[in-house]
């Protein structure tokens, strides 16, 4: 019971921090107005060559007439309750529809990935944890420091031109919808999946086996080994559990890098995920859009954090009492 309620205040705890957190965000977020020189309504109009109406409609539409303050509250009240205004320069095309129809393209993206990079990394690292300075242990590190080396874009031109363009194994570009080929669409992702995945298995992977090499060294599994207990009952009951624990940060970060970093993966497979949706609002300087895109973005990166956190605090309760 009690430590259920030491697991309920830790979590209390955390929406208490998470709540400000993301109101600082949103108002950073919206504070990306500040940053456009002059009038910004003059420069999301079209700068010198806008008209005065093109410019007096932005001034509305933003209103960029009333007080800072008053605009902020305006936008939030809008936020809270999913409205996060109209794109500048598709009128009636909300911000909101465009994200909803384009984030689950990005979400797919960096789950795939995260799971390939879990499914490769904890094996990876738990099989050279356990003997470490053997041959499996320098395969598995030489092989993830060229993992954290080979940047993801690199490696994703490499998969297209050797399983699409030489081998014609797998399809180059494009993105089906589940709805109108499940094979389709997982032959889509398998190449960024792999893109995104390798690099983050190797970071996971070497998370993993130090801290299995760390736990193992412990008096505690010494003590457990000299009582008799099995080498795999050690580890499995035992040394796993608190060599995992400091991998879900790892793996928490890693997901939200996925989240925010596919989009140079979206660009190279021509994927109508959230990084498209963006690059074009900043060619367009479309400004509702560019904050909405951030806002979802960060908000989602730091509900993982409150996610990996809370797994954490279960896994490990002295972190309950930090």
């Amino acid at each position: 019971m009690g430590s259920g309620g030491s697991l309920l205040s830790f979590v209390v705890r955390r929406l208490l921090i998470t709540i400000p957190l993301l109101l600082l965000i949103s108002f950073g977020v919206f504070s990306l107005v500040l940053i456009l020189p002059g009038n910004p309504a003059l420069t999301l109009a079209g700068g010198i060559h806008s008209t005065p109406h093109e410019v007096a409609v932005i001034t509305r539409q933003l209103h960029l007439n009333e007080p800072f303050w008053r605009q902020y509250l305006r936008w939030l009240n809008g936020v809270i309750h999913g409205n996060l205004g109209d794109s500048l320069f598709n009128p009636g095309v909300s911000v909101a529809s465009g994200i909803a129809t384009r984030f689950p393209v990005t979400l797919t993206l960096a789950v795939g990935g995260m799971l390939l990079s879990m499914l490769i990394g904890i094996p990876a690292g738990i099989v050279a944890g356990v003997r470490s300075g053997s041959a499996r242990d320098r395969l598995v590190t030489v092989g993830s420091s060229l993992g954290v080396a080979i940047p993801d874009f690199w490696l994703a031109l490499l998969l297209v031109i050797w399983f699409a363009v030489d081998a014609h194994i797998l399809p180059a570009l494009g993105y089906v919808e589940w709805s109108a080929s499940p094979w389709g669409w997982f032959q889509h992702l398998i190449l960024p999946w792999v893109a995104l995945g390798l690099g983050g298995s190797a970071t996971i992977a070497r998370q993993v086996r130090g801290a299995l090499i760390d736990t193992l060294d412990q008096d505690y599994m010494r003590t457990a080994v000299a009582k008799g207990l099995s080498t795999r009952a050690v580890i499995g009951k035992h040394a796993l559990k608190n060599a995992l624990s400091p991998a879900v940060t790892v793996i928490g970060i890693q997901f939200g890098y996925l989240l925010g970093g596919t989009l140079i993966i979206e660009q190279i497979f021509s994927f109508p995920g959230i990084g498209q949706y963006i690059l074009n609002a900043i060619a367009e300087k479309d400004l509702p859009v560019i904050q909405g895109v951030v806002l979802v973005t960060a908000t989602a990166f730091v509900l993982i954090n409150l996610i990996v956190d809370i797994i954490y605090g279960y896994l490990n309760p002295k972190i309950r009492l930090a």
